[in-house]
């Protein structure tokens, strides 16, 4: 009699087993395929940054907004060390800061992508 008992719960149990292993094999495939999936927008994500940089770097090829924005810089900090030139410096940096907030981002913006900063937020640092 107790063999006869035996039997069917020892099928019962290794059903059981059988489909808890099923069920976390099936757990390993999704976390698989979600890891995957991950890994290829990465890929592609970074593909498309590669990309925009070159093509940045060939629009800018022939351009002298770079060098503007250096040369503008070098006499800005020039007429810092020249005495009578620093009151204009002052007046000129505090006639910027009364500009509409769009305007200094646009500058930001501007003078970021002049010199490869993508995106505002390495002025936000």
């Amino acid at each position: 009699m107790i063999q006869a008992l035996i039997g069917p719960i020892a099928n019962l149990a290794g059903s059981f087993m059988e489909s808890k292993i099923e069920q976390t094999k099936a757990k390993g495939r999704v976390a698989q395929a979600k890891a995957e999936a991950e890994a290829e927008v990465m890929k592609v994500a970074a593909t498309h940054e590669a990309g925009w940089e070159k093509i940045m770097a060939q629009s800018s090829d022939n351009s002298w907004k770079d060098e503007a924005w250096t040369i503008l810089f070098i006499i800005i900090i020039a007429m810092c060390f020249i005495p009578f030139t620093q009151p204009y410096v002052e007046e000129g940096f505090a006639a910027l800061s009364r500009t509409p907030e769009w305007f200094q981002w646009a500058m930001y913006a501007s003078i970021g992508a002049s010199f490869g900063i993508r995106g505002i937020k390495g002025f936000k640092k």
